[in-house]
């Protein structure tokens, strides 16, 4: 099950015999064996790789919940012993990954030593998918629709932000208009980011034109081009949070309608029992980000 999980993951047996560090032959071996076994097609072989047939996706969905309660159960039996430990997997959009979770990791591991972490980063519906296919326990993401088969565990509209240097001339605002931010050169991050949709559509709304001096669908990349004293870019506060706090970077947010239509959200699989210690760094998780405020439209 564990080879078969594999191939429908990759799309491929040459590539899931190389994450599982066996030969080919071995998995196509036991995919075959399966398909024997309930007398069913459970692959499309097609040209550029294989797909789950109905069949194979009906068993992709077993196999996946079974071997998420094996780890759960695994993790729940060493919780036993009265020491955390066990394996917590994340997927996180780009703008938690530098700075959030790094420090909140670092501070949940000097509590439980034995805890590890996996972090693969991506947009929004690539976090998602690593949920639903089983490859990841939390998902830390920026959302404006629902998702479905997805548990909501936190949830705090945020704002964007313009972001430069503390000697930048705007720097003396804690709140800016796109008509402020106009003369000045501005990077952006690629158009499919939320951050970036907004501030277009913002921009629309106000019939004004930004010209991009630099894009780039790097963030560390972005921040280097207002280091280095480049000009502004657009961002959530979370994302910039551990700049600011040492004045390397100052945050104003942009004073215009539509700029809190997305959330951060930290989201899970909706029927899924977590392991233990997923269930105790997740509490965590969420003590570490903003408390949600009823209302938090008029904060300048």
């Amino acid at each position: 099950m564990r080879y078969f999980l594999e191939v429908v993951r990759c799309g491929s047996v040459t590539e899931a015999a190389s994450r599982l560090n066996v030969s080919p032959s071995a998995v196509s071996r036991q995919v075959a064996i399966l398909e024997d076994l309930l007398e069913v097609p459970l692959f499309d072989r097609r040209p550029r790789g294989m797909v789950p047939s109905a069949a194979g996706e009906l068993l992709a969905v077993h196999a996946q919940r079974t071997a998420m309660d094996a780890d759960r159960v695994v993790s729940d039996i060493q919780a036993l012993g009265g020491v955390q430990r066990g394996r917590v997997r994340i997927a996180s959009s780009s703008g938690f990954a530098s700075g959030f979770l790094p420090r909140t990791i670092v501070a949940w591991r000097s509590r439980y030593p034995e805890v590890t972490f996996d972090l693969q980063v991506g947009n929004a519906a690539q976090v998602t998918a690593a949920l639903l296919q089983g490859d990841a326990d939390i998902g830390l993401t920026f959302s404006r629709t629902p998702v479905r088969d997805i548990r909501v565990e936190y949830r705090l509209p945020e704002s964007v932000y313009a972001v430069m240097r503390p000697d930048h001339p705007l720097a003396r605002f804690r709140t800016v208009t796109l008509a402020q931010m106009h003369p000045y050169p501005l990077a952006l991050t690629e158009e499919g980011n939320t951050v970036r949709q907004l501030f277009d559509i913002a921009c629309s709304e106000r019939g004004l034109v930004f010209e991009p001096v630099f894009t780039a669908n790097r963030f560390e990349s972005l921040v280097n081009f207002v280091l280095y004293g480049g000009g502004l870019i657009i961002s959530g506060e979370i994302t910039v949070r551990d700049r600011v706090s040492r004045g390397e970077l100052h945050a104003a947010e942009i004073r215009e309608p539509g700029m809190r239509n997305r959330a951060v959200e930290v989201h899970t699989m909706l029927g899924r029992t977590l392991p233990a210690v997923v269930t105790g760094f997740l509490e965590f998780l969420r003590a570490e980000l903003p408390i949600p405020s009823a209302d938090r439209s008029s904060e300048r």
